[in-house]
């Protein structure tokens, strides 16, 4: 979906709030089967959140730890960091990092896994993107994960590097992206990280925006450990929406990790008890077949918003929507034969 960030209003590593000393990470988070698992073996079912890209709450007045207190307090487990190139590259690699550094350590003392997510918009075979905060290159990419994987190695409070937030060719406008070609970029993005850190677990989005997995049936990511990224949001198809996304990425869930690491509308008071209602829809569906999921956005800016304000952090009706979906109890699994 598309943002705009705001200027920068200070470089200055003076300007952010200093993190206390850190505390220790988080129980480790790996891959066994098609579920994510902590170190006993037991399958985790993330439920999360994503924040604005953490350049742009700087520049809002907002970066401290009452923002993740206040989405601990919505009962998330994971948090989504959105990372835009353009921030990346105006901050600098080593300014943008403390800022990492600063919410790692947040959510270590909180009890909140981490998603790093690149978050571009486009084509990294053409190198076409959909909007200037987006535009990146091959090298840059690649360059950031092996930044970010030899920084964060042995620190499993962030378990998950998410490779490109939405691939698209925006339907024919940003160039040719076969499957093939995107499947080999992803692959190299994991051995880059792999070099340096063999316990994070990537994640690789499908196409449409970080859709549609489909090829995953004919042709996985031909690497161990990894998990797939969706984005169903309601306007991707037409009603009824359950096949569609059986055919589209549910299958996936059967054979390997599944994360929606954006899901998200405009949710109207009282309609969640509504089998119409997206929101009831998206996250029963998701639950019962063992795919964790992070609503997009904590944010009262960035659109579906899930903030009225920052001051004493006042839900719309979509975050208070997703407040109750974090806070009630998962919904059973679907049972099938052979699993």
């Amino acid at each position: 979906m598309n943002r705009i960030l705001r200027p920068l209003a200070c470089l200055a590593l003076c300007a952010i709030p200093l993190a206390a000393a850190t505390p220790p990470a988080l129980p480790l988070i790996s891959v066994k089967g098609n579920r994510f698992v902590d170190p006993s073996g037991t399958p985790v079912l993330f439920r999360g959140l994503s924040i604005a890209d953490p350049d742009k709450l700087v520049t809002d007045g907002v970066w401290n730890r009452d923002l993740f207190v206040a989405v601990k307090a919505t009962g998330a487990n994971l948090v989504r960091l959105p990372v835009h190139p353009a921030a990346w590259r105006r901050r600098t690699p080593a300014g943008y990092t403390h800022l990492l550094d600063q919410a790692v350590a947040w959510c270590s003392e909180l009890g909140i896994y981490v998603i790093v997510d690149w978050h571009s918009i486009g084509n990294l075979g053409s190198e076409m993107f959909q909007d200037v905060d987006y535009v990146t290159s091959r090298t840059e990419t690649f360059d950031f994960w092996r930044r970010m994987a030899e920084h964060f190695k042995g620190n499993t409070t962030v378990a998950f590097f998410e490779l490109f937030n939405e691939p698209t060719h925006y339907r024919g406008e940003l160039g040719d992206l076969s499957w093939e070609e995107w499947r080999g970029l992803s692959e190299q993005m994991i051995r880059i990280i792999r070099s340096q850190d063999a316990q994070a677990v990537p994640l690789v989005a499908g196409f449409d925006w970080a859709y549609d997995l489909d090829e995953v049936h004919y042709n996985p990511v031909r690497a161990e450990g990894i998990g797939y990224v969706t984005h169903p949001y309601p306007q991707k198809r037409s009603q009824p929406w359950e096949p569609k996304w059986d055919e589209a990425f549910g299958f996936v869930a059967e054979h390997y990790p599944l994360i929606a690491t954006e899901i998200g509308s405009d949710t109207k008071a009282g309609a969640h008890v509504t089998d119409q209602q997206y929101g009831d829809r998206i996250t029963r569906y998701l639950e019962e077949r063992g795919i964790s999921w992070v609503a997009w956005v904590f944010d009262p800016k960035w659109e579906p918003p899930m903030l009225k304000s920052f001051d004493g952090f006042k839900l719309t009706d979509d975050g208070e929507y997703f407040r109750m979906a974090l806070q009630r109890p998962a919904a059973p699994l679907l049972q099938r034969s052979g699993h």
